[in-house]
């Protein structure tokens, strides 16, 4: 369900901490998870021995995005997030992170597809949002791809760089009702 025969979408391992401090101390991305301040490498530890708790539990999800080479060795360039969960109105938020390496090869929309089927079939979510600034265009034609459809814009959202920004909200309903 997880994967395909390009990637795999799999859950948290004590030996992804070194890559979350990475990536979770990158001031440039941190307007899209509302962070302000770094995380140190405890907090990050204590966030992957907790991750294996329940998304019921804890109403989040973080899978990391692997691919396999020729000699089947997986490497990790991403990670794709649900996040406030709310199984009684059966909805989650969607969120993604792709290397830049690593990004315009269609890896995230793979990785999109498989996490939305895991919603709508093993979740049985009804739907599905993410939140994008109005400048991201790779973010927003890869949402749009996948029948995402903007159902706002937030004025004056987020400051990022001492300027304010529009951010868009994107939904996905689920056709089963």
């Amino acid at each position: 369900m997880l994967k395909n025969e390009n990637i795999e979408l799999r859950a948290l391992e004590p030996s992804d901490v070194d890559l979350l401090y990475q990536w979770e101390n990158n001031d440039e991305v941190w307007h899209l998870s509302n962070t302000v301040t770094p995380f140190s490498r405890f907090v990050l530890e204590q966030y992957v021995m907790n991750s294996t708790q329940d998304i019921f539990t804890t109403k989040q999800l973080r899978l990391m995005i692997d691919k396999s080479d020729e000699s089947k060795r997986k490497t990790t360039f991403g990670s794709i997030d649900l996040f406030d969960f709310d199984p009684a109105n059966k909805r989650a938020g969607i969120g993604i992170l792709i290397i830049k390496e690593e990004r315009r090869k269609g890896f995230a929309s793979i990785a999109l597809n498989l996490l939305v089927g895991y919603c709508f079939n093993i979740l049985q979510l009804h739907q599905v949002y993410c939140n994008i600034t109005t400048d991201n265009v790779a973010s927003l034609n890869l949402f749009k791809k996948h029948n995402f459809e903007i159902i706002g814009i937030k004025k004056d959202w987020l400051r990022i760089k001492g300027k304010w920004v529009d951010e868009y909200i994107l939904q996905l309903v689920s056709e089963k009702g």
